[in-house]
């Protein structure tokens, strides 16, 4: 195996599969490679889904580390921004919430979704028709918290 492009301390190379990586004390890894043999991500029961009713403004509630968020079918405008509230208990606001649309839009590049506010037990998430085309678009949102573990 030859390590394929220098990226800090580490290298980044085609052959690792992924796995649970962390350190308490940063120091003792530091120039260390580390190789995972597993998959990185959340551990079985930390998914879950959930839809929202009404319009892309309705708040969800989905207590899960990661998941995905199913959008109502509401019609979006050409421009049209939305916000709406995840209300989730596994967060905090030391942690990061990301984002993406998963599936569902009827273009490419027509919606942006982005987290704007993480507080302890919800986020918020804009939702952006950036297109010229009004879209009644049922779009999978997925979520995953990264969690920060205060000194």
């Amino acid at each position: 195996m030859s390590f394929t492009k220098p990226i800090g301390v580490a290298y980044l190379d085609q052959d690792i599969d992924g796995g649970i990586i962390g350190a308490t004390n940063p120091q003792a890894i530091k120039g260390t490679i580390i190789y995972a043999t597993t998959q990185l991500g959340y551990t079985n029961g930390s998914y879950g889904t959930v839809t929202q009713l009404n319009n892309k403004a309705t708040g969800v509630t989905i207590n899960n580390t990661c998941g995905t968020i199913t959008t109502a079918n509401a019609q979006m405008a050409p421009g049209a921004l939305v916000a709406f509230i995840v209300t989730n208990n596994k967060v905090s606001s030391l942690d990061t919430v990301i984002v993406n649309i998963a599936s569902g839009a009827s273009a490419a590049f027509a919606y942006l979704a982005a987290v704007v506010s993480v507080q302890d037990g919800a986020f918020t998430i804009n939702l952006t028709n950036q297109s010229s085309n009004a879209y009644t678009d049922i779009l999978k949102i997925n979520f995953s918290i990264l969690h920060v573990q205060p000194a």
